[in-house]
């Protein structure tokens, strides 16, 4: 604990390890400190059922993660991370049909049937620029964006309820299709802005569709390790962090770390206003999964269901509001939204020949106690008959069970907030610059900025562009190491340097290669 550092990073999740990169392209002598005896966050994988069958323990499928502005830039197939595609990036069963999301908008709309053309006024225009949308939505929101008229496009739909959005379409397959997109805002429904979510995960599925990692989860943490270290970086497992003495001497202290455990560790160091601020931060609902070993694959009503790895199971719009809306009133219902993911059809890795692995849960109330077994497995039942004579073992996880897995999910919440307007838009509360803090040499990077929950670094990549700003700025005796390198990365977090509109401009382009190529993997 005695050697020093230019900057240390609290936590090996995506965004831990995203940061560290930036920051060690820059040059900068880099040290992580993991609590657990592993690296991974919330994207580790391991045998949870019987020996052989790989399980996601939390994030299964990524779609931001083959979208991100920042993981494409980076070499992780050279770490051996590879993707795996299905055919469909989503399916949702209604009755003994499904509602599938196809890789092109005009195969989605067409078995949309009457809701059809509605889908394509709504997705499409957004679909043809998905670069550019992500580019604006995976950062702090700009006040002047890019593209006024796409962002002015993407807000009139995106900035209702999802309930209202719903009503451009007449037919459960299309309104069910919406609603389970929207619900991975886990946030009731009939509330301003979950629409968001809905259009937003539609868009993904047609710009780059819905993968997950082959081999887990880890795959991608994996590689981004070994890219860290390729630059320098040095990672610190079972390091348990509980105050600022417990972190080596550095100029720059970063934490992956929800608001709350920033108060808890970094309090003395900043204002008790600023304290209380993080203390307000509002947490959201939990989650209770099931991981089964199966015995075949899922024996779905509707057989195009396998065409996807992974499956919304809530039934109608309705439904799946009523059950959202429940858990934040503290209940429960019988018939809750279940996600589902179906990796070892299409990674042959997850399973020893011929079996197969199942990955689901539900939204329950914060830190729950509630066995939700029975409800989620009636749920796939009701879809898939005869799902429970292929059970070989199962293993589940509460709200406790993932607080204590995760320190950051605070009673059971993944999303590490809760997702309402003025906490998804601007979390973890308003600020010109969410990463820093009134200590210059304090920063937060995780799940809690933005642009929010997700495997795409995007979250730690914008907070090291605000570190590298206060980095730059440092007194001109504190001199920076000779073997600095200049980089895109140095651009500082609210685009203060003039080279800005250029690297965007590359990064714009680079994206669109990045989106096309993505869809010809997909198709």
């Amino acid at each position: 604990m005695t050697k020093s550092y230019d900057a240390v990073i609290v936590g090996a999740g995506p965004n831990g390890l995203g940061a560290g990169v930036v920051l060690a392209q820059n040059g900068l002598k880099v040290l992580i400190l993991e609590a657990k005896e592993t690296i991974g966050g919330g994207a580790r994988t391991a045998e949870l059922t019987l020996p052989g069958f790989r399980h996601d323990i939390c994030s299964a499928i990524h779609p931001m993660g083959v979208i991100s502005p920042f993981l494409t830039k980076l070499p992780l197939n050279q770490y051996g991370l590879e993707w795996r595609w299905g055919p469909a990036a989503i399916a949702h069963p209604v009755g003994d049909d499904a509602a599938m999301l196809e890789g092109d908008v005009e195969k989605t709309a067409a078995q949309l049937g009457e809701d059809g053309d509605a889908y394509r006024k709504l997705i499409g225009p957004l679909a043809s620029h998905a670069a550019e949308l992500f580019d604006e939505i995976l950062r702090p929101v700009r006040l002047l964006p890019r593209h006024p008229l796409l962002m002015a496009r993407f807000g009139m739909h995106a900035l209702r309820s999802a309930t209202s959005s719903a009503k451009r379409f007449r037919t459960e397959k299309a309104r069910g299709l919406f609603a389970g997109c929207a619900a991975h805002a886990i946030y009731p429904l009939d509330r301003f802005a979950t629409a968001t979510f809905g259009v937003v995960f539609l868009v993904s599925a047609h710009a780059i569709g819905w993968p997950c990692a082959k081999g887990g989860s880890i795959s991608i943490l994996n590689a981004l390790a070994a890219h860290f270290e390729s630059l320098g970086g040095e990672i610190r497992t079972g390091a348990v962090v509980r105050s600022m003495r417990d972190i080596p001497q550095s100029k720059i202290v970063m934490f992956d770390l929800t608001p709350r455990q920033l108060a808890d560790i970094a309090g003395d160091e900043l204002p008790k206003s600023y304290v209380k601020k993080l203390r307000n931060f509002r947490y959201g609902p939990g989650v209770f999964k099931i991981d089964y070993a199966l015995d075949g694959p899922v024996p779905w009503r509707a057989e195009s269901c396998a065409r996807s790895a992974t499956v919304h199971i809530g039934g109608t719009l309705e439904e799946i509001a009523r059950h959202e809306s429940a858990i934040w009133r503290g209940e429960v219902t019988d018939k809750p939204f279940v996600l589902v993911a179906q990796q070892s059809l299409f990674d042959d890795t997850r399973a020893p020949a011929g079996k197969h692995t199942l990955w689901t849960y539900c939204h329950v109330p914060s830190r729950s106690t509630v066995d939700m077994t029975e409800a989620v497995e009636s749920q796939i039942e009701r879809f898939a008959p005869g799902f429970r004579s292929r059970i070989l073992a199962k293993h589940t996880m509460n709200c406790a069970d993932y607080e204590s897995y995760n320190f950051n999910y605070i009673g059971g919440d993944i999303a590490c907030g809760a997702n309402d307007l003025v906490q998804f838009v601007m979390r973890p509360f308003p600020s010109l610059d969410p990463y820093s803090t009134p200590n210059p040499r304090i920063f937060l990077g995780s799940s809690s900025t933005p642009p929010g929950a997700g495997v795409h670094g995007m979250c730690g990549f914008w907070a090291a562009q605000s570190a590298l700003h206060v980095w730059h700025r440092r007194p001109a005796g504190d001199s920076p190491p000779s073997r600095r390198r200049h980089t895109h990365s140095s651009v500082s977090a609210v685009g203060r340097r003039r080279s800005r509109s250029r690297r965007e401009s590359r990064a714009r382009s680079s994206r669109r290669g990045a989106l096309s190529r993505g869809r010809r993997g997909a198709s």
